[in-house]
């Protein structure tokens, strides 16, 4: 019996020694990899709410499927009227800048997305165009700041800095603090800090659902702009893993077509 809990105790050591051991890279490593999907269909609402609370609601449905190394996402508003049509194409390389576009229906007109643009509001949200992609990993420092306990989860606390100030511009921030699930891995909360180093945003991410190929996917998140009072709010209505669309189908020629 002695020896068992012997046993026991060295495991639990061992354990824990494990945890510590692990990098702020590789936590958060671990945390965008349990969200990485290689193909899926989706069908979103997206809520806009000025500082006064009045409301714009538009509702999207997405298309994403990953080809050799990037991974292609096609977004079309199907609602309302005034942005009905507009279109926009992602791709999300592994290991180099990522490309977008926007079609246009008012002016019939595809535009690519510049790398400056990406820090700017998402069709008027709080969101921006880099949250619609996912972000190269190699683009920014990680430090463990401490655990906390996030809505009874405990989590790492991990600052993240932009390496150069060309990518602060890329990004909009200077450094983001990320929440992340001490069991799952799971991201529940960031905050953006502006490039004097004050607070601009927060972003939580609920209601993760795990699905058969074993991974996460979030079907809210909300953004809250803490210097103008604005906030934004993604809800999923529907979730698909896997998508029959072609490659041919994520081509920018392609996004009037939609």
């Amino acid at each position: 019996m002695k020896k068992k809990i012997i046993i026991t105790a060295a495991v639990l050591i061992f354990l824990t020694a494990s945890a510590y051991s692990q990098t702020a890279r590789e936590i958060s490593d671990k945390s965008s990899n349990n969200i990485t999907f290689k193909s899926m269909e989706t069908a979103l609402t997206l809520k806009i709410y000025d500082a006064k609370g009045r409301i714009r609601i538009r509702q999207v449905t997405t298309a994403s499927k990953k080809f050799g190394a990037v991974t292609k996402t096609v977004m079309k508003f199907t609602a309302p009227a005034d942005v009905k049509g507009t279109a926009i194409l992602i791709y999300d390389y592994e290991n180099k800048d990522d490309a977008m576009w926007i079609y246009m229906p008012a002016i019939r007109k595809i535009r690519r997305i510049i790398s400056s643009e990406k820090s700017k509001n998402f069709m008027g949200s709080e969101f921006t165009n880099a949250d619609m992609s996912k972000p190269n990993m190699n683009d920014f420092n990680y430090k463990i700041l401490s655990s906390e306990t996030y809505k009874n989860r405990l989590c790492y606390k991990i600052e993240t800095t932009c390496k150069n100030e060309d990518i602060e511009d890329e990004y909009g921030f200077s450094k983001k603090i990320v929440w992340i699930d001490k069991t799952t891995y799971l991201c529940y909360k960031i905050e953006f800090y502006d490039f004097d180093g004050e607070l601009h945003k927060i972003q939580t991410i609920e209601q993760y659902k795990k699905q058969a190929n074993g991974k996460y996917f979030a079907f809210y998140m909300k953004t809250e702009n803490k210097q103008n009072g604005r906030q934004s709010v993604m809800s999923i209505n529907k979730f698909q893993l896997g998508s029959a669309l072609n490659e041919n189908k994520f081509t920018p020629a392609m996004l009037e077509k939609l």
